[in-house]
């Protein structure tokens, strides 16, 4: 009987040996695109290998327990890589506990680099554990116990803590949104539009358009020229998949010049945890469980939901939304926004067929095609309804 392990990215390539390197490296090379994808190097000896670890892209793998020559690590990290070592004990817990804070997850990061920091830790170790001989039964029922009571957590959040007058207004779209950009200013602006209506802003937690909305959350309550400086600010270290200290550090700079009180949801996962998360939601719900994280994040956003520019995980969350509006009634279907006509008819043209689904449904008055904050904010405003939080 073949078992489908729930936490292994579908890509991820398991490498034990020096002669499995050098056939994938050689493959990889010879590509377009010369890149690692979600390699998991295990015990690997390196000493060797400079040239090749030079040539990669290796932002998307992990390093477990390899030897490397005087300058291996750094040019593994150069591109984004982590270089991590196995452990023995679990670097998370998985007893009653609250929801994350970017100062647990990035704990030292003032004073050391990204690799060094829990969130990567708990990376490295999701991803030691993934291999079909390297599972058990005590690791399995440790990541759901830690996912169950992090969902928890989360619940009480919104129903009960911080959240609970705030009506959540999930912001999707997609990691490789830059700071400095033109739409990544776009989705600050809506970030503070929402949270000075008076609703929360709930995103996948990671960073680009996530973390534009969360930045806008914690800006809300400062003027135009405070916010210009910390986008500059931020658009100083623009990486967060290939410089992930430098990115980290940065948004800890724009927070400890601009504070805040503001509260905001992120909610990422380790199954993508080459994406760091961002420092600017302040309660995060960090799960092992993609297809868990996912779910929930779209069942708690019951203000509405705004759709980001993004790509294949990003038209999979407009569905999955759309589907649960199709067959609900009433207060039950929230509205969905879909930020950028051209985006959206002509490049990934995904609003056709979400009309052609909402017609002659009561979520047919609930989907709107904007290409400003203001316009989304509008939007979502005129369901005032939906403000009353319904439990789901």
């Amino acid at each position: 009987m073949s078992h489908i392990w729930p936490y292994l990215p579908a890509r991820a390539v398991n490498i034990t040996s020096l002669v499995e390197f050098d056939r994938l490296a050689s493959d990889a090379l010879s590509s377009l695109h010369p890149r690692g994808f979600s390699w998991r190097v295990h015990r690997v000896d390196l000493r060797e290998r400079d040239s090749v670890l030079r040539s990669l892209d290796l932002s998307e793998a992990i390093f477990i327990d390899c030897q490397y020559s005087q300058h291996g690590r750094e040019l593994v990290q150069a591109t984004g890589g982590l270089c991590m070592s196995s452990g023995e004990e679990l670097p998370f817990t998985t007893g009653e506990r609250s929801l994350y804070t970017p100062e647990e997850l990035y704990e030292g990061i003032r004073a050391q680099g990204y690799e060094q920091v829990p969130d990567a830790k708990i990376y490295a170790y999701s991803q030691q554990h993934t291999a079909p001989a390297a599972l058990n039964p005590e690791d399995a029922m440790a990541r759901t116990l830690h996912d169950h009571h992090v969902g928890q957590a989360l619940i009480s959040e919104v129903y009960e803590g911080v959240f609970k007058d705030s009506p959540l207004i999930g912001v999707m779209g997609g990691h490789a949104m830059r700071r400095g950009s033109r739409e990544y200013a776009q989705t600050v602006e809506l970030g503070q539009l929402i949270t000075r209506a008076g609703y929360g802003v709930a995103t996948g937690g990671g960073p680009g358009a996530m973390e534009a909305a969360n930045a806008g959350a914690w800006l809300a309550g400062y003027e135009q020229k405070d916010l210009n400086l910390a986008l500059e600010m931020l658009a100083e270290q623009p990486d967060a998949i290939h410089q992930r200290t430098g990115w980290a550090r940065t948004a800890l700079a724009v927070k400890d010049r601009f504070p805040s009180s503001q509260q905001s949801l992120g909610v990422p996962t380790w199954f993508y945890g080459h994406e760091p998360p961002n420092l600017f939601a302040t309660k995060i719900a960090k799960f092992f469980a993609n297809s868990i994280r996912e779910a929930i994040l779209l069942e708690q956003s019951n203000g509405g939901l705004i759709v980001l520019p993004g790509s294949a995980g990003t038209v999979q969350e407009i569905f999955q939304d759309a589907c649960e509006n199709y067959y609900a009634t009433g207060a039950r279907v929230v509205p969905m926004v879909l930020f950028g006509r051209e985006y959206w008819t002509r490049t990934l043209p995904v609003w056709p067929p979400l009309q052609a689904l909402a017609a002659d449904r009561v979520m047919g008055e609930k989907i709107a095609l904007v290409d400003t904050a203001a316009e989304a904010m509008e939007f979502i405003s005129s369901m005032s309804t939906l403000r009353r939080r319904t439990r789901w």
